[in-house]
């Protein structure tokens, strides 16, 4: 695939607040990395810098693939309580730029160092299929409701690579889709889809039925010395304030969906 020149991916987070900038030492400490550590990603890349990659770039997708329907069946266990799944703005509080209604839903397995027990307790099949992924970073189910229309934005750092494995998608391709930079993509079930969320992308889904795939960030594969500021960068994420507050959030909403025994590691 041709590889996309570097100038043409935007430094800058556009659309979405930045998860990793607050006023305080550890916020300013990570986004001194984070400034240095975009340029070098995109310099040490080892699988290049297109917004969308070919899924034979990462032999791995092709094993989720391949398990695809475990996946699905334990998907509509929880699709039973849909009605009572968080909205993903009122989990993570820096896509409310983009999207502040209910029609985001999210089910969270991980994420940046935090784990959600009763999330891989209902879903073991989906947890041991996602330990193929080297470098996995955030997975959750990602549920767009009839009309939801993502605006463009851009990612808040171009260290991790996103993959979507489509699990529900209506056979309604000129109402359902993504597009990443210049390209416009459809999810299918049962196939990955894997892009690099540092470009500019939408999503939407116009049709009258529920779209829902698995949404995963994963380190981006790159050469040294990036490999080791990423890994820095990726490894602190944990400290910053979005990612505290978020599991805050999750942690208050699990006691009300699990009851009050909700234990997290």
């Amino acid at each position: 695939m041709m590889d996309k020149q570097v100038s043409q991916q935007k430094l800058k987070t556009e659309g979405l607040e930045d998860t990793l900038t607050r006023d305080s030492f550890v916020a300013r400490t990570v986004q001194t990395l984070v400034d240095k550590a975009e340029a070098l990603n995109l310099k040490y890349s080892a699988v290049g810098n297109p917004p969308v990659f070919e899924t034979d770039d990462f032999p791995w997708a092709r094993e989720i693939e391949a398990e695809w329907k475990l996946i699905r069946e334990e998907l509509d266990q929880i699709l039973v309580r849909k009605g009572d799944l968080p909205a993903f703005h009122e989990i993570s509080s820096e896509v409310r730029s983009i999207s502040s209604d209910s029609n985001w839903k999210t089910f969270f397995l991980c994420g940046y160092g935090i784990t959600s027990d009763n999330a891989i307790a209902q879903c073991p099949e989906t947890w041991r299929i996602l330990q193929k992924i080297p470098g996995l970073k955030s997975a959750m189910f990602s549920i767009f409701e009839p009309g939801k229309h993502l605006p463009p934005h851009r990612g808040p750092y171009n260290g991790v690579l996103r993959f979507h494995l489509g699990l529900i998608v209506p056979d309604e391709p000129d109402k359902i889709g993504i597009r990443v930079d210049d390209r416009t993509c459809h999810w299918e079930e049962g196939k990955a889809l894997i892009f690099d969320d540092a470009y500019e992308h939408e999503a939407w889904n116009h049709s009258d039925k529920v779209r829902v795939v698995l949404f995963v960030d994963f380190e981006k594969p790159l050469n040294l010395p990036a490999r080791l500021t990423n890994k820095a960068v990726l490894n602190m994420a944990v400290f910053t304030p979005f990612i505290r507050e978020g599991y805050k959030a999750h942690k208050k909403w699990e006691k009300l969906f699990y009851g009050e025994g909700t234990k997290h590691r």
